[in-house]
């Protein structure tokens, strides 16, 4: 199913310390002011997800208040214990909308094309795993068919994420090399 076939919901993961960082990736700015967190939901936004969910969890009041409103935050109490309490967090919170794929991106990917999330959500489906390629390195968004969302919450430990899911379950690679670097930002 393509592109609108399928109800999307999308999934920013902010909730980190952002310890490499200096601090919470959820509160940092491009040049311009632009919050991170604000620029990962009009991307979700324009590949055409709804609902927009936000996992926060250090500093969740500040990335809050800095969520547009047609973000919904998503608490992760538990968010020190790794990455993977805030997808599972996600996960949870998209299986109470009627949403049968989740399109996930991290914070932390600011310089990230509308044209790779589009690129991805175009191959949503109930069942699909798909993972955006940069030459040959995994990278994000990364897009999970509600008919996998019990197992990976089951099967997601420490700051590891969905990544040895998605090669386990022999995710779709979806080369996005062309549309930029797919590079995350872990330094100031």
């Amino acid at each position: 199913m393509g592109l609108g076939r399928t109800s999307t919901a999308g999934l920013v993961l902010a909730a980190g310390a952002g310890t490499r960082f200096g601090g919470p990736k959820g509160l940092a700015r491009s040049a311009d002011g632009t919050p991170w967190v604000v620029a990962a939901v009009r991307l979700l936004q324009a590949a055409g997800c709804a609902p927009i969910l936000v996992a926060v969890g250090a500093s969740a009041a500040e990335v809050t208040a800095l969520l547009p409103d047609e973000a919904r935050p998503v608490p992760v109490p538990d968010w020190a214990s790794g990455m993977s309490a805030a997808v599972r967090r996600g996960i949870a919170a998209a299986s109470a909308t009627p949403a049968q794929a989740l399109l996930i991106v991290t914070v932390d990917t600011p310089d990230m094309p509308d044209a790779a999330a589009l690129r991805i959500r175009a191959r949503a489906s109930a069942s699909a795993l798909v993972q955006a390629d940069y030459d040959g390195r995994p990278g994000h968004p990364v897009l999970i068919g509600r008919d996998h969302w019990a197992d990976l919450s089951g099967d997601l430990r420490g700051d590891r994420g969905a990544g040895p899911y998605l090669r386990a379950h022999g995710a779709e690679r979806v080369d996005c090399g062309d549309l930029w670097s797919g590079a995350d930002i872990d330094r100031r």
